[in-house]
């Protein structure tokens, strides 16, 4: 093999090596160019020295859709012999987010976990929140006083394991999605955005969590003024 012609090098998570690595390397693919070519896999182009992106032929892949991956995920499970259902199917699509390693992973430790591969069963083995308790916490930051949602959001927090990191992640996503005035939605995202920006600082879950509920609270007590004043 490679006997004659180019041998090819193919370096995944590229955009992880240190600077001083990457100088180093760059010497390496100065030195070897007429026989070898260099393959770097990067998430993060910016991470990547600007002496090596200079060098290289940039390739950008888009994340695959459902229509891409769905098939080949029923293949793999078909000669696996893992059972999935079709809401399973649905978890591991949305959540891989067009990462089929990551979809691939998911499947792997749910079936090994679990006799079904379903909705529940891929959320539990990942941690992830689920959807309807996604859905349990918005309703009781919108319909509850501030003291029963945040007592009510630790119990769900202590009953199912959850980070309020991931919580955050799909209570962002869901206020899309509900009928808000748009200058209330902006309040919300610009709170949430807050909150999470202190959270990956280090402070008190606690606090963030409370932020989190008064940014709906907040928004709440103007909309159900408007609703009285109509």
């Amino acid at each position: 093999m490679f006997t004659t012609g180019f041998k090819i090098i193919i370096l995944d998570e590229a955009d992880a090596m240190t600077k001083d690595a990457q100088n180093a390397l760059r010497r390496i693919v100065e030195k070897y160019t007429d026989n070898v070519r260099f393959c770097f896999i990067c998430n993060y182009l910016s991470k990547m020295i600007p002496a090596i992106q200079s060098r290289c032929t940039r390739f950008r892949f888009a994340p695959l859709s459902r229509e891409q991956m769905v098939p080949r995920i029923r293949e793999i499970t078909e000669k696996e012999n893992i059972t999935v259902s079709d809401s399973g199917m649905s978890a591991v699509v949305r959540l891989a987010n067009g990462d089929m390693r990551r979809a691939l992973n998911m499947l792997q430790s749910t079936s090994l976990s679990h006799d079904e591969v379903t909705e529940d069963t891929v959320y539990t083995c990942i941690g992830h929140p689920l959807r309807k308790d996604i859905k349990k916490i918005a309703e009781l930051m919108l319909n509850s006083s501030f003291k029963d949602a945040f007592t009510q959001i630790q119990q769900i927090q202590r009953d199912k394991g959850l980070a309020l990191q991931d919580i955050l992640e799909d209570i962002h996503l869901l206020v899309h999605k509900i009928d808000f005035p748009t200058h209330l939605r902006l309040k919300i995202v610009d709170k949430l955005c807050e909150v999470e920006f202190r959270l990956s600082s280090g402070t008190s879950e606690k606090l963030q969590l409370s932020g989190m509920i008064a940014a709906f609270q907040l928004a709440r007590d103007p909309l159900i003024s408007s609703m009285d004043t109509s």
